[in-house]
């Protein structure tokens, strides 16, 4: 099986800014339900910053794993972009 020079481009990418779509969102969630929950801003967000380096390499390995190109993107962009929504809708009803 030959590859072409855009699937490999395409997998770098999507490792790379589909998975930093995809801590930021992770992150933001996370700061988001931990204030809901009671924790203090900057525990955290310490919490989730240290979390945000186990979470990018996991997704960076999977994005080479992973069988579809496809849902490498779906998951990283789409879930990133929602649970970035979520924590905004969060953020919005806690203040």
């Amino acid at each position: 099986m030959t590859v072409s020079g855009f699937h490999i481009t395409s997998r770098v990418a999507a490792s790379l800014l589909g998975g930093y779509v995809f801590v930021w969102g992770f992150t933001t969630l996370g700061i988001a339900l931990g204030l809901a929950a009671g924790m203090a801003y900057d525990e955290a967000r310490t919490l989730l910053a240290l979390l945000a380096f186990l979470i990018f390499l996991i997704c960076f390995l999977w994005t080479f794993a992973a069988p579809r190109l496809a849902r490498v993107w779906a998951v990283l962009a789409g879930g990133g972009l929602a649970m970035s929504g979520a924590a905004w809708l969060l953020a919005r009803a806690l203040t």
